[in-house]
């Protein structure tokens, strides 16, 4: 049996769409005039803001295709709503139904899964402020999108990835520890032991320590024997827990009076961002696995706004084609129509228009960012604006 996943050519196909798209385009009469513009924007009333990612496969998908494409760029931290209630788009298609409509379920995916986990990555490293945070969760989702999963945690501003391919995506060497299983293969010592031996030279040199014996005695040990270890990674399981923090203060002290401060802690298994909040304090760095790839998806649409240039939508929605402005001071958004010219900010700044043209019937026009640099973008945003966005706009 084949593995049960599309090929990239069966998801530009449209293979993997709801089959009512099919039959809608099917029936099309051929001389039916069917020019429209289609945004994608957010229903869900849950997220203060959102790490938009995702774009990358959605220029992938609709490139070579009869359509233009208009996007905020990737690593845009952003509320789904303006200060008036207004949708904001993420995304927007210009072209005939008929050359894009079978990929709505595809590009709706893309950008629904990746943005969550983006959106979930910068919640959690905002938690840990300035301690690190690797992004440890691809075992945990199906492997075809493992790749996926690094490079949207890696844009909402995960400090690291263990995954190889991911790693190689994003231009970066992947982290890693040691697995649990080497030591009860074995045994404790002999496990650290080949561990170090197999690092690279430029690699942190990292141990578990919690396979078998009490977290503290393993650390005494590892501090004890084993002079070049710069961290050791604690993943205690929950039923052996406890306090954790007062777990780890503890381990601290008897590194600290062996000389031994320059040894980190990592602590992971089943962390989210409230356990990063209670532990920042005294760990050094987090690995996150299962809250950033289970991240929920933030709940993108599509609709048709526009039809042959007439403003027209559905019930619930707003018609027309729209612009998105933001006050590069305070992180401000107002939707207005398009073509409308820059707002005032209420500050007095002047707002910036955010959406970009990435396609033009079908070309390229806009070369990719590198992941480091959209990361680099995510990262300034949250930290100036997501504090302006903790109170969600007003519904419309």
């Amino acid at each position: 049996m084949p593995l049960n996943i599309a090929s990239e050519d069966e998801i530009k196909k449209g293979m993997t769409a709801d089959v009512y798209f099919q039959r809608t385009i099917d029936a099309f009469p051929h001389d039916l005039n069917d020019y429209v513009v289609a945004e994608f924007t957010a229903n869900s009333r849950e997220d203060k803001w959102i790490v938009f990612s995702g774009l990358d496969e959605v220029i992938e998908i609709l490139k070579d295709r009869q359509v233009s494409l208009y996007a905020l760029p990737e690593g845009t931290v952003i509320p789904p709503h303006d200060l008036r209630g207004v949708p904001v788009p993420f995304l927007r298609i210009h072209g005939r139904y008929r050359d894009f409509g079978m990929l709505e379920t595809a590009v709706l995916g893309l950008i629904c899964q990746s943005s969550g986990i983006s959106t979930k990555t910068s919640q959690i490293k905002l938690a840990a402020q300035d301690k690190p945070v690797l992004s440890f969760g691809i075992r945990r989702m199906h492997p075809a999108i493992a790749p996926m999963i690094d490079r949207a945690s890696y844009i909402g501003g995960a400090d690291g990835v263990s995954g190889i391919m991911g790693a190689r995506v994003i231009g970066i060497r992947p982290f890693g520890t040691m697995p649990h299983s080497l030591s009860i293969i074995l045994g404790d010592k002999p496990a650290w032991e080949l561990t170090l031996k197999n690092i690279g030279k430029d690699e942190p040199k990292v141990l578990l320590i919690d396979t078998f014996q009490d977290e503290k005695f393993s650390a005494i040990e590892v501090a004890e024997e084993f002079p070049d270890v710069q961290y050791i990674r604690l993943d205690t399981p929950s039923s052996r827990r406890g306090n954790f923090a007062s777990l780890i203060r503890e381990i601290r002290w008897e590194l600290s009076i062996r000389g031994r401060d320059d040894i980190k802690i990592i602590v992971s298994g089943g962390l989210d961002q409230s356990d990063v909040k209670e532990l920042r304090d005294v760990a050094d760095a987090f690995g996150i696995g299962t809250s950033i790839s289970s991240a929920r998806p933030v709940n993108f649409a599509m609709d048709v706004v526009s039809v042959n240039g007439k403003a027209i939508t559905k019930r619930g929605k707003f018609s027309g084609v729209k612009s998105v402005f933001r006050c590069p001071s305070c992180g401000s958004v107002r939707v207005l129509p398009e073509k409308s010219s820059p707002p005032k900010c209420e500050c007095g700044r002047q707002m910036v228009s955010l959406l970009v043209n990435y396609l033009e019937q079908g070309k390229v026009v806009r070369s990719g960012e590198s992941v480091v640099s959209i990361r680099e973008r995510s990262l300034r945003e949250m930290r100036e604006f997501s504090p302006h966005y903790e109170v969600p706009s007003n519904s419309a």
